[in-house]
């Protein structure tokens, strides 16, 4: 089964916000217009807006309303995708060239700048204290994030508790805030809203260690952009953490840098395969999305509690 047909029962809403999607991103100026365009046809599974739908399900459901948090969070999300791309040097993102590719840095950044500002003009329609201090304290550790990536880069000595630190910030986080934020612009209990925010938690760390070991295990074709990336970029993920408790492997690993032979990578990228790194990740991500489980067993009973525990179960269990 494919992810959208778990929730096939929001499709209408969620072609509202895709609409909504194309009028946020419309510009007076051409190439932030194309660029805005460009980034937003590539797709995504939409992934967030889907979490603040189904968490303004345990509420007084008003489309007109979570709309606006189901935007935000997914402007928030596609600008950090064209900042990522300048930061990483990337190429290509989901199988076409990137924003800084098919234009260039200045563009790619000008791009993200403007995609955020028109988040935060959607943000302004939740009369909403709360909320606003929620989303304005994940953007604060949002990019604390990006910073300690660009840090950490090569960094080779560096910890379990740095890389979850990490990836909390730079995927979870944003995942937690759609689930809450749309359980409490409906006016769902503070209990609720909470167990809803731990359940995104858990779901984003699962998500993110599932593609950290894609990174390794899937082809170019499925991931979209090249095999082990992640490592060609300097980012030490828990694949590679735990690979590096072999000696001869951290060896190998130890030497890998951005102008590294395609034979040379593709051999670490073997030899990480073959190592108990991939299993002893996957049982991490499973540990996660037992939690995030287990957050849900004290929700009310409805459609969206069962379609929650169907969509992490599935983004627990992808092969790419």
């Amino acid at each position: 089964m494919k992810l959208a047909q778990y929730y096939s029962f929001l499709h209408q809403d969620i072609n509202i916000i895709e609409e909504e999607l194309q009028q946020a991103i419309s510009s007076s100026s051409q190439t932030l217009n194309e660029a805005s365009l460009h980034l937003l046809q590539a797709g995504g599974k939409r992934i967030r807006p889907v979490f603040v739908l189904l968490g303004g399900k345990f509420g007084e459901y008003n489309i007109d309303v979570v709309k606006n948090v189901a935007v935000s969070l997914e402007l928030i999300h596609m600008a950090s995708l064209v900042l990522d791309d300048v930061i990483d040097d990337a190429e290509i993102r989901r199988g076409i060239p990137t924003v800084k590719s098919q234009w260039d840095n200045k563009v790619a950044m000008y791009t993200g700048d403007y995609i955020f500002a028109r988040s935060l003009d959607y943000m302004l329609n939740i009369p909403n204290p709360e909320a606003h201090k929620i989303l304005s304290d994940a953007i604060v550790e949002v990019c604390k994030g990006e910073i300690a990536q660009i840090k950490d880069k090569y960094l080779f000595e560096q910890s379990l508790r740095d890389y979850l630190r990490r990836i909390k910030r730079k995927t979870a986080l944003l995942i937690a805030v759609s689930c809450q934020l749309g359980a409490i612009v409906s006016g769902a209990p503070r209990e609720v809203h909470e167990r809803l925010y731990r359940f995104g938690y858990y779901v984003g760390m699962s998500f993110q260690i599932i593609d950290d070991i894609l990174d390794f295990t899937a082809t170019a074709d499925e991931l979209g952009k090249p095999a082990g990336g992640d490592l060609l970029q300097g980012n030490i993920t828990l694949p590679v953490l735990f690979a590096m408790e072999d000696p001869i492997l951290r060896q190998q690993i130890t030497l890998v840098h951005e102008n590294i032979s395609s034979d040379e990578l593709q051999t670490i990228i073997v030899n990480v395969k073959n190592s108990d790194a991939i299993e002893r990740s996957h049982q991490v991500s499973q540990q996660y999305l037992k939690k995030a489980i287990q957050e849900l067993r004290h929700l009310p009973k409805n459609k969206a509690k069962s379609t929650l525990r169907d969509i992490a179960t599935y983004l627990g269990k992808r092969k790419y």
